[in-house]
């Protein structure tokens, strides 16, 4: 599952290219998160900057899943998740909180709306010519609903009742809903009440993620489920290998004993999607493996593997990025600290174990990275992005250097560009630092 709305959607030759990597990698299905990037036909005003997916490239997208024997499933949020609808005026009476101000489960308040209000008709209705028109455009009998993370919504009830409704519109459409499982799992006596046909989506994304509390749950219950870890990309800066390994691994262990039916690989772009594809690599090459061939998939040469897909000898430069997160016991949920200081700027009191020394350390790591990568770099695309990911680390290291920040930002736009549409490229830019 690739997110396409975080501010990054994929060209069309890209969006090929990661269908050839998933086939090789033995994944059967593929799915495109969306909160506002299809191109719907009377909702322009959500879309118009975001250079959304068409209706004719779903189609042509679907087609070529299936020849590379991918199923191309569909995805939408329908529940929460909404704030790219819910800010403009056309779509603001239908939050549950429509100045916004939810809490979230972190202690964080949202600044904007991001729930739909379960009891205003035009919720649902506004969900049901989403579908309408969304759906047609694939051959799969599945479809994601999504339907996580409802801050604003405090009554399960509520909650269940919404949920229903949202996979009635799906199933008369004549697609199985699937939908994420967060919420059911905090309120575990929603689980019996839920249509039988439903797929729940248990995700996680930490190593120490409690996935087999939680797959016992859905096992007890009878539903057909999904593990769902991550590629530990977003949120990074160059990733975070071995969370990646531990999520990926936990997650088979507990699905395969608890009879999960699939296994979701989760692609996140959270805060700008600023990691490239590169990041991303490594997790999408383990998570087919452990998927294909379960435990013994820990012990895979993903070097190698790594060499092979990039068609360079990168694999090396890109795990020794990959694992700078570590350094100095610097550990956190969701992110890497390096990630959080360039974001977060001056104000920002860093980890105590990420002294200046530390700091420095990973800034010689990452520029004889970015040294290295740069002999593949006039042919070859992921050494390009493997330059940039060290740029990100090492200037986040020198947080206060105006001159490294003037350059990461020229060269966020040409990455971009390399595989990614220019919808969306300036909010993604606008999240990174500036003087």
């Amino acid at each position: 599952m690739l997110d396409i709305s975080r501010d990054r959607v994929p060209t069309m030759k890209t969006l090929r290219e990661i269908v050839d990597l998933l086939a090789r990698c033995r994944y059967n299905q593929f799915q495109l998160y969306t909160e506002h990037t299809f191109a719907y036909s009377a909702h322009r005003t959500v879309w118009e900057d975001a250079d959304p997916m068409t209706a004719a490239e779903i189609r042509k997208l679907d087609a070529y899943c299936q020849m590379q024997g991918v199923e191309l499933v569909p995805n939408q949020n329908c529940f929460g998740h909404m704030e790219r609808w819910l800010v403009h005026p056309e779509y603001n009476a239908l939050a549950k909180f429509p100045k916004g101000g939810a809490m979230t489960p972190w202690g964080t308040i949202k600044k904007d709306p991001t729930t739909l209000d379960p009891k205003n008709p035009g919720s649902i209705a506004l969900v049901d010519g989403l579908l309408e028109e969304l759906l047609p455009n694939f051959s799969s009998s599945l479809v994601n609903v999504g339907c996580d993370e409802t801050f604003e919504i405090s009554d399960p009830g509520e909650y269940l009742e919404f949920l229903v409704k949202v996979c009635d519109a799906a199933r008369k459409r004549g697609k199985r809903p699937m939908f994420w499982g967060d919420i059911v799992l905090r309120h575990p006596e929603l689980i019996a009440k839920l249509p039988r046909d439903l797929v729940a989506l248990d995700w996680g994304y930490e190593g120490n993620h409690p996935f087999q509390r939680e797959c016992a749950e859905f096992r007890k219950s009878g539903l057909d489920f999904y593990v769902c870890p991550g590629t530990s990309s977003w949120r990074s800066l160059a990733g975070r290998v071995e969370n990646m390994r531990e999520n990926l691994e936990a997650a088979e262990k507990a699905g395969r004993e608890n009879g999960a039916k699939g296994y979701l690989v989760a692609d996140w772009g959270d805060e700008g999607h600023w990691q490239p594809l590169a990041a991303s690599l490594p997790g999408i090459i383990m998570g087919g493996a452990f998927a294909a061939s379960g435990a013994k998939a820990a012990k895979m040469d993903l070097e190698l593997e790594l060499n092979r897909v990039m068609d360079a000898p990168l694999g090396g430069l890109l795990l020794r990025l990959g694992t700078l997160y570590l350094r100095g016991g610097a550990l956190r949920a969701n992110c890497s600290e390096l990630f959080n200081i360039l974001v977060n700027g001056h104000g920002y009191s860093r980890h105590p174990g990420l002294t200046q020394p530390i700091l420095d350390d990973i800034s010689g790591v990452a520029r004889g990275v970015a040294i290295a990568a740069e002999r593949w770099a006039d042919e070859n695309v992921w050494a390009k992005e493997i330059v940039y990911m060290a740029n990100l680390v090492d200037c986040a290291c020198h947080r206060r250097d105006e001159g490294r920040l003037r350059a990461l930002r020229d060269e966020h736009g040409r990455v971009w560009r390399l595989r990614s549409r220019e919808g969306g490229r300036a909010d993604s830019l606008a999240k990174l630092p500036r003087f």
